[in-house]
């Protein structure tokens, strides 16, 4: 561990030098490359210069206890108490930060919400949901912009597509994959088990999915819903047909064709990378698949008991008694039990 954590500290130095070079500097695109890499590598860097510093602590505090004063002596068992109660915890976070990264971790992503079993009740848990997702943007200060809404017009959605932008999205919201539901309960006066899946899809550009404008039909329409001037007057939505793989894409958020044209590409793209991971992930075999959850989108992740004020996460067993606040957007203490617990099952296979 250590001989890594030496070479990343000697390779964040050697970069910090090139990006002060005026040369490096007149090339932009390798100055952001680097600054890029360097940001990364800062959280590894400052954790083991703590680490260091530390350690380096400890050997202080023991040629201190050597000494003849008395005082001095006292002060330094202190210290070297102190330093090695955090010297274990300061080797476990490294251990944490050296763990593999998810290459998607700080992208964008398109968050899809779709109405599941249920009728218009499934609907109305639809519409709570993509509520409780634009908050917890607005929360974390990211930025929500809706792509495209099926809504049933009273508070209800059958199916949404959000674009959030925001350092970190993808590595929060993946967790949010599979279906959510809200058993039938008498005292609430669901006749119905209600039930929404949601999809998380990290935002990837033309470089990483090549798309052949000759393998896609693009159709233009009259935009349907709720609309103002231009909005249900002129051919603007958009539907794009992916004929090798199948997928439908549409968009009619906006009153320019040519927007909900590049709108719905993203999302066309987001789905074809997320087609490729899907394949890529059932080829991993059962042993190395992730016990915490694999975001299958038939996994059931979650259930919400309205009478009971109870949200309960099956993945890691973790039960809260706030679903008000949950539902406002208030969702990272389940995010951060499923980042703990994807971490120590990492840390298990290393």
């Amino acid at each position: 561990m250590f001989d890594k954590l030496d070479f990343i500290l000697e390779k964040y130095e050697e970069l910090s030098m090139k990006v002060s070079d005026p040369d490096v500097i007149a090339n932009q695109t390798v100055w952001q490359k680097h600054i890029k890499e360097m940001g990364e590598m800062e959280p590894i860097v400052n954790k083991y210069r703590e680490y260091k510093k530390a350690k380096e602590g400890v050997a202080e505090a023991k040629e201190m206890l050597e000494m003849g004063d008395e005082e001095l002596r006292e002060l330094a068992k202190m210290e070297l108490s102190e330093l090695e109660d955090q010297i274990p915890e300061m080797e476990n976070e490294l251990k944490i930060l050296l763990l593999p990264k998810d290459p998607n971790d700080e992208k964008n992503v398109i968050l899809e919400v779709r109405a599941g079993t249920g009728g218009d009740e499934a609907a109305l848990f639809g519409g709570d949901l993509l509520r409780m997702y634009l908050r917890y943007a607005e929360r974390r200060g990211w930025k929500a912009e809706i792509m495209d809404i099926n809504d049933t017009g009273i508070g209800g959605v059958k199916e949404a597509e959000v674009l959030i932008k925001g350092k970190g999205a993808y590595s929060r919201l993946k967790y949010e994959s599979g279906t959510q539901r809200v058993p039938a309960t008498e005292s609430s006066g669901r006749i119905h088990t209600s039930a929404a899946t949601i999809a998380v899809l990290p935002e990837v550009d033309d470089v990483e999915v090549e798309i052949n404008p000759n393998d896609v039909r693009v159709d233009v329409y009259r935009s349907s819903g709720n609309g103002g001037q231009c909005v249900n007057t002129t051919d603007s939505a958009v539907r794009l047909t992916h004929m090798p793989s199948g997928l439908v894409v549409t968009c009619q958020d906006e009153k320019s064709q040519i927007k909900n044209k590049e709108k719905a590409f993203k999302v066309l793209r987001a789905r074809l990378y997320d087609l490729k991971l899907q394949e890529q992930n059932d080829e991993i075999s059962a042993e190395r698949r992730s016990q915490v959850g694999s975001g299958d989108r038939s996994e059931r992740i979650r259930t919400y008991n309205f009478p009971q004020g109870r949200v309960t996460d099956h993945r890691i067993g973790m039960t809260l008694y706030k679903l008000d606040s949950f539902l406002d957007g208030d969702i990272d203490e389940i995010i951060d039990g499923m980042i703990t617990s994807e971490q120590a099952e990492k840390m298990k296979n290393l």
